[in-house]
């Protein structure tokens, strides 16, 4: 029942209604309100709970799914070029080289070039004295002047004889005698001048001379010291060297594996020389020993290389670039794309978002990169750095897809 209160004022009378009081609640609401609440709760708390739950594991199945296929960087293959360049070690050799030795015994009495100095075919380069030999000489020519005196006065007999013998004067046996006489003085006389030839050509090797235009390189011996004919092993008798370096020569042990590669007057090479950085000098092939040594397994190459100036020295350790032509089409894929396995090598290759393992035939090994002969196409996408747990049929995600040439 709702109550009212009135007031009055000076012009009129105001009925104001009253709030109701408020009811006491009772004792049963309170017992079955509290429980529904509380269920209510337990239930949100339940659902979200479940909930929250499954969106985990869907999102962990997702992942583990998404985990399950390996994600690979691919890289082209790059196409080889038609020709190879190797680089060997090579030493530098003058085109003609020799020592120059005395032909007869003295002592040296006088040198006139020294090392680094350039000579001409002929040039006086020593002088020996050697008086045993004068001495040899002017005994044959001695010998020779009474073996002359000798023949003469047997020709001299010979033609007595045979006017007389004409004339029936003399005996048959006493001409036969004076022409026997007669030939063995001539035979005297013909070695005897032999001897002399000879003591002169003894004579004339005291005056060494330059065998060749070239450079000289090494000087061996010194005013008064004696010299010994010939090349002895047990003496040091060569007087000089000398050498030839308008061209030299620089000779390279080739690999048996390239050896198919070197063509004599096709294959060319640059040398290049520390003490020239950054200069190669071209050269060309010009022989080769046309067979593998048995103790290297190599192939013996000489090429010949222009010097003018004499800029490069002989004996000097060069750096031999060789560009050998390629017989067949092949392509190069860096070493991290390799799989070695016992089967043999291979590589992994994307086709349709799936891994193939392809067997590979290697060529040449070139540090970063190889060669590969067969096994490999043009537009295949390659595996790099691929996990030991690979296997055929294996589907992957490709993240990154480099370049021909730019994976290294």
């Amino acid at each position: 029942m709702t109550n009212f209160e009135i007031k009055e004022t000076e012009n009129s009378v105001e009925i104001v209604p009253l709030d109701p009081e408020p009811e006491k609640e009772r004792p049963s609401q309170r017992r079955w309100l509290m429980p529904v609440i509380i269920t209510v709760v337990a239930l949100a708390v339940l659902f979200f709970g479940i909930r929250s739950r499954l969106n985990a594991e869907a999102r962990l199945r997702s992942v583990t799914a998404q985990m399950a296929v390996p994600s690979v960087s691919v890289v082209q293959p790059k196409p080889a070029s038609p020709a190879q360049e190797i680089i060997l070690p090579g030493n530098i050799q003058p085109l003609i080289s020799s020592p120059v030795y005395a032909r007869t015994d003295g002592y040296l009495t006088r040198w006139y070039f020294d090392i680094g100095a350039h000579v001409k075919a002929g040039q006086l380069l020593a002088t020996i004295q050697s008086p045993e030999v004068d001495e040899q000489l002017s005994q044959a020519q001695s010998t020779l002047a009474t073996a002359q005196a000798n023949l003469n006065l047997a020709d001299i007999t010979k033609t007595r004889y045979e006017a007389m013998f004409q004339k029936h004067a003399v005996a048959q046996q006493d001409r036969d005698n004076a022409e026997g006489t007669y030939s063995a003085n001539k035979a005297m006389v013909e070695a005897d001048m032999a001897n002399v030839r000879h003591y002169q050509a003894l004579v004339s090797f005291e005056k060494v001379y330059a065998p060749f235009d070239g450079v000289i390189t090494a000087r061996n011996t010194d005013i008064g010291d004696l010299i010994n004919a010939g090349s002895s092993s047990t003496a040091k008798t060569d007087l000089f060297h000398i050498a030839q370096t308008g061209t030299v020569r620089v000779y390279v042990n080739v690999p048996e594996e390239y050896s198919r590669g070197i063509q004599p007057g096709a294959t060319e090479a640059d040398i290049v020389l520390v003490e020239f950085p950054g200069q190669k000098f071209p050269g060309k092939v010009v022989r080769t020993a046309e067979a593998i040594s048995g103790t290297t397994r190599t192939l013996l190459t000489e090429i010949d290389l222009p010097n003018p100036g004499n800029i490069l020295l002989t004996g000097s350790y060069a750096e031999v670039h060789l560009h050998i032509p390629t017989a067949n089409s092949t392509f190069l894929i860096p070493v991290g794309t390799l799989i070695f396995r016992s089967e043999r090598l291979q590589v992994g290759v994307i086709r349709n978002g799936k891994v193939e393992l392809a067997d590979l035939t290697p060529g040449h090994d070139f540090g970063s990169e190889i060669e590969v002969v067969a096994g490999l196409k043009a537009n295949d996408q390659v595996v790099m750095n691929p996990p030991d747990s690979l296997v055929s049929g294996q589907q992957v995600n490709i993240v990154q897809a480099s370049l021909p040439g730019d994976a290294q």
